[in-house]
């Protein structure tokens, strides 16, 4: 039952991530993604004042509904099952150890993802408007990364292949000018 404990090496999970896209659209025959899926989930709960989500759901497939339930029991048996510590390079540590974080004990370092961390401008910056410029982005650019990325490059979307683009070159401007800056280890 190692495979439960332990992380499952690339050549296996990517052929498997890969083999979903071909099953949900011979399921469904839809385009898979987490942000339209969080969509969904909004639009079958929240009232219907909002017309972004005055929208029958049920049109677009509940199916979208069993996978977010999916996510999330995944996310709970990961949780339970995997390393109580996140395995990064020494050199990453010592890169986050001269930002000030310090705490590689779970899944996220707490001096920014805890309740004290989000009562810091860092924390505020970050998580708040962090997340708010990801819900966003990802309105903006017609889906999120997992459905660019994995459903729009399988299906060969020049658009896809843009944002997926995108999302690197930002992911990389946050990691090596923003975050430093953020964090006040910034020159």
């Amino acid at each position: 039952m190692d495979f439960l404990t332990q992380p499952w090496p690339w050549y296996v999970a990517g052929p498997l991530i890969g083999l979903a896209v071909p099953l949900v659209y011979l399921y469904a025959g839809r385009k898979w993604g987490v942000s339209s899926t969080f969509r969904d989930v909004c639009a079958a709960t929240f009232p219907k004042n909002l017309d972004y989500f005055s929208y029958s759901w049920r049109d677009r497939g509940s199916w979208r509904l069993t996978m977010a339930v999916g996510l999330v029991i995944g996310g709970l048996i990961a949780g339970l099952t995997g390393p109580a510590e996140v395995m990064i390079s020494e050199a990453t540590r010592a890169d986050l150890s001269a930002l000030g974080i310090t705490d590689f004990g779970g899944l996220v370092p707490s001096e920014i993802f805890s309740w004290s961390g989000l009562a810091t401008p860092a924390g505020v910056v970050l998580i708040v408007i962090g997340g708010f410029l990801v819900g966003f982005g990802t309105r903006y650019a017609n889906g999120c990364t997992s459905g660019h990325a994995i459903s729009g490059l399988s299906a060969l979307r020049v658009t896809s292949f843009v944002a997926v683009l995108g999302f690197f070159a930002g992911g990389l401007i946050a990691t090596h000018l923003l975050l430093p800056l953020i964090l006040g280890g910034g020159s």
